[in-house]
């Protein structure tokens, strides 16, 4: 009768314990990273009786979770695919309706700001058409200005986002460190921690969402690693991330892993989760969005200033900016970035922007090899050479020259170099007298009374462009041209394909001469000596004769005795050349103007690209974000098809349990019936 007692006494424990595993799936059927789990039984030894063996029960095995490795480490990997593509795709979206938007984009206003030109191009004399174009400058300044603003908040928010995160992921780090610990300590026990395994699963994945881990398994204890093996636990230890300003760029911040003894920079190998997406968005799209859209301004203000000071304003007098300058004291400066750690009392490089139209939206690493001498590799990965700084004229890479500003250097000293990256911001209108707009042309050529020939010539322009930004020499280059003008272009009697022409000085000296291919366009550039107040000739620094020179065509078949005088405009109101010219740009190719001069966009087309660019990369990120979506739910009803409470099933168990349990009962009610039997047959 024991036997039988036994038997039964087995089947109800191990029937109460499938039910309280039931029961215990059914409570955490919503549990995030439950996996539910089952029962183990095994028969108890058997007796012999006779030459027969009898079972003595069952017994209660193990209690284990339905979880398969493989499907969870496809689960971990997707989710933080996911993180990536959507913290990449909220980022990428804001930019580029900021940018293509008409409301809040470029494309709109510098259009406004062309018509406007257009519109006082055909009435230079009209001042009120004149302080419409100012208006309009200001309002293109003051777009560039908000973009610019705009997208260095953006900046500062991902800074801010990424402090945030590294401090979650230390959370989620020692909460696995500490339940590695508890795991072994349950496992030396001989048991199998289940809700312990399945919280560890879970805040890996959960950390998966934040930054991409590898993980690696040993004696039950996870080890996780970043990128290219940085350990962020090892045992029942955690390694702390933490977002610091970064070594050379403060205003965008690095990730570092902080061990026991050391730090180091880990921002060049988190790839995946929330953080992974912020720092490609920022290298990919960002950065160079600011770079792009700082190199436009950059153009658009230069290109308008120097065609400017090409032209004479209202008041007969060379023209003034309208924007700032691009070379001013603060944007120099701004335009390179000592790194952390340069030798004590290094100097700043001043950044001097020489062709605006050559300068690219990339950044540039410069590596001092001795005090003076230093490699600049462009963040392409292009090399740009090996230069020194005391090497006269000053090296030009893209359109800028560097020098060293105070201080001194040491080998190993870095700096990066950014020469747009503040265009954007930086650019400003100054000039606030309409009249001082400068849309004539600072010569003019007029036929003599008795030309009989078919001659004609063109608009003269000055061959040497002016310094617009030299201030008080343009009104002395203004007194030296005004000083050989007026002259007189004479022509000879044309013999052998070829006809000559002498230039004459008010007085009727020859002072230069030429000859052209009659019938044939002629582009031609006279270049007049400059004279002092007593009549000698001015000298520049290394000795050489001071020249005027302007450029011009002559068209046509010019007769014998025919001529073309040239005079300095002094009453240019109502003259528009230097006005078309400047409207001119619109459509010219002024930025990203490769070395020969040839290839390059217009200012409106360089932006137009910068919106593709963006659109495009916006529009990828949707297709990548909606992919990875897919991939993380598709991984997820994977697993939870295998480790997933099913409430149906389990309702299932409950009933044959609950069966197995009044089944074992009765054994023990029949044992005990029939020993009251025998005890009362006695």
């Amino acid at each position: 009768m024991a036997s039988l007692i036994n038997i039964g006494m087995s089947g109800l424990n191990a029937s109460q314990g499938a039910l309280a595993t039931v029961g215990n799936n059914i409570a955490n059927a919503n549990t995030s990273g439950y996996s539910r789990q089952q029962i183990v039984q095994s028969s108890a030894g058997s007796q012999q009786v006779g030459g027969v063996f009898i079972g003595t029960g069952t017994t209660l095995a193990d209690v284990r979770r339905v979880y398969n490795s493989y499907l969870d480490a496809q689960l971990q990997t997707t989710t933080s695919l996911n993180g990536d593509a959507q913290s990449y795709l909220d980022q990428i979206g804001s930019v580029d309706k900021l940018l293509s938007d008409k409301s809040t984009g470029i494309s709109a206003v510098l259009s406004s700001f062309f018509s406007s030109l257009q519109t006082a191009a055909g009435a230079p004399g009209d001042m009120s058409a004149r302080q419409l174009l100012l208006t309009n400058a200001q309002a293109l300044s003051n777009r560039f200005n908000s973009i610019s603003s705009q997208l260095n908040q953006q900046n500062e928010g991902i800074n801010t986002q990424l402090d945030t995160l590294t401090s979650m992921v230390n959370q989620h780090t020692a909460t696995i460190a500490s339940l590695n610990k508890q795991i072994a300590q349950a496992t030396t026990a001989g048991n199998t921690p289940n809700n312990l395994l399945d919280a560890r699963n879970e805040a890996v994945r959960t950390l998966n969402e934040l930054v991409g881990v590898t993980v690696q398994e040993h004696d039950n204890v996870y080890d996780v690693t970043l990128g290219t093996g940085q350990a962020l636990v090892q045992g029942n230890t955690s390694n702390t991330l933490s977002a610091v300003p970064g070594k050379v760029d403060k205003s965008q911040f690095s990730i570092q892993i902080n061990y026991a003894q050391s730090s180091s920079d880990v921002t060049s190998v988190i790839t995946g989760g929330k953080i992974g997406g912020l720092l490609r968005y920022r290298d990919d799209v960002l950065a160079p969005a600011i770079n792009d859209l700082g190199r436009t301004a950059i153009v658009v203000a230069d290109a308008i200033n120097k065609q400017l000071g090409q032209g004479l304003d209202a008041n007969g007098e060379f023209g003034s900016s309208m924007f700032n300058s691009i070379n001013s004291a603060q944007a120099i400066s701004q335009r390179s970035l000592a790194a952390t750690g340069n030798s004590a009392g290094s100097g700043n490089l001043n950044v001097n922007i020489t062709d605006s139209g050559a300068l690219t939206a990339y950044d540039y690493q410069v590596t001092f090899t001795s005090d003076k001498d230093y490699t600049v590799k462009r963040s392409d990965g292009t090399s740009m050479g090996a230069f020194n700084l005391d090497q006269k004229p000053a090296a030009v890479i893209d359109g800028f020259t560097m020098d060293l500003s105070g201080g001194a250097l040491s080998k190993g000293d870095q700096f990066k170099v950014s020469p747009t990256r503040n265009g954007a911001s930086n650019i400003g209108v100054q000039m606030g007298d309409a009249g001082k707009l400068a849309f004539a042309a600072p010569l003019v050529a007029g036929k003599g009374g008795s030309n009989s020939g078919t001659g004609t010539l063109s608009t003269p322009s000055l061959s040497s462009v002016l310094d617009i930004y030299g201030g008080a020499d343009l009104g002395q280059t203004q007194s030296q041209i005004e000083g050989v003008m007026p002259v007189r272009i004479a022509f000879d009697d044309a013999a052998g394909g070829a006809q000559g022409y002498r230039v004459l000085n008010e007085k009727g000296e020859e002072i230069a001469k030429g000859s052209i291919v009659p019938g044939q366009d002629n582009k031609v550039t006279i270049n007049l000596p400059v004279l002092d107040a007593a009549g000698l000739p001015v000298t520049n620094a290394d000795g050489t004769a001071k020249t005027i020179g302007f450029d011009t065509t002559i068209s046509g078949s010019p007769a014998k005795g025919d001529s073309f005088d040239i005079k300095f405009n002094k009453d240019g109101k109502a003259d528009n050349t230097n006005a078309n010219l400047l409207l001119g740009l619109q459509t010219k190719a002024t930025v990203g103007v490769g070395k020969d001069g040839t290839g390059g966009v217009s200012m409106a087309s360089s932006y137009t690209q910068l919106v593709s660019k963006v659109g495009g990369k916006a529009s990828q990120a949707a297709v990548d974000g909606t992919a990875n979506t897919a991939a993380l739910a598709y991984a997820t009803q994977t697993r939870s098809s295998v480790s997933q409470v099913n409430l149906d099933e389990e309702a299932s168990n409950l009933v044959k349990f609950q069966q197995y349990y009044t089944a074992s009962s009765q054994i023990i009610k029949a044992a005990q019936e029939t020993f009251s039997t025998l005890i009362n047959s006695l």
